[in-house]
């Protein structure tokens, strides 16, 4: 019963703001705190968009800002990436495509190899979203990333070179978006 209450107060502290910015009428936090304390600042926000629709707002939390791609992805700290969905519906399939499309986009052949097995179980955390949900991916040093979706812990994904790679889905040398990669640099 305790580690219920203690997982729903930590869940309950990923959405608490310490202040707050706004991006398409959804209010994104300047200051988190993790699951184990650390306080994570806002790196950067912006929206993700596909097609002239707008799919979601992502917002990059981290220990130290940087505005370097490199040593945000090289960074040893506490690390959030946020996604606010403002799109209708995203199926899963096209969630795990997306996913699978920036990995292989941004790892090399030995990465991908080498991180097959917890590319696949995080891929098989996910389910469809809607307009409002929110996927949490938090990176806690020695622990691993911890994914949630709409305040619901779905697993955890172990390692800093799985991080690594999800993070440069948005920051690497292949970004979803350019302009987004940069909006989450804070330039």
């Amino acid at each position: 019963m305790k580690s219920v209450i203690l997982l729903s107060v930590c869940a309950l502290l990923f959405s608490l703001p310490v202040g707050a910015k706004e991006i398409a009428d959804v209010d994104v936090a300047e200051e988190i705190v993790q699951a184990n304390g650390t306080s994570l600042h806002l790196n950067g926000a912006g929206i993700r968009s596909k097609f002239f629709f707008k799919i979601y707002i992502a917002a990059l939390y981290l220990e130290k800002t940087s505005s370097e791609s490199a040593a945000v992805i090289a960074g040893d700290g506490g690390k959030q990436m946020l996604m606010h969905f403002l799109y209708d519906e995203v199926e899963k399939d096209d969630l795990v495509e997306a996913w699978n499309e920036g990995f292989e986009e941004n790892g090399t052949p030995a990465q991908l190899a080498e991180l097959s097995g917890q590319i696949n179980a995080f891929n098989a955390l996910f389910d469809t979203v809607k307009s409002g949900d929110r996927i949490i991916l938090d990176y806690i040093p020695g622990v691993g990333t911890t994914v949630w979706i709409r305040g619901v812990e779905k697993g955890r994904i172990v390692g800093k070179p799985f991080n690594d790679l999800l993070l440069s889905i948005w920051l690497g040398k292949e970004p979803v978006s350019e302009d987004l990669r940069d909006e989450l640099l804070g330039k």
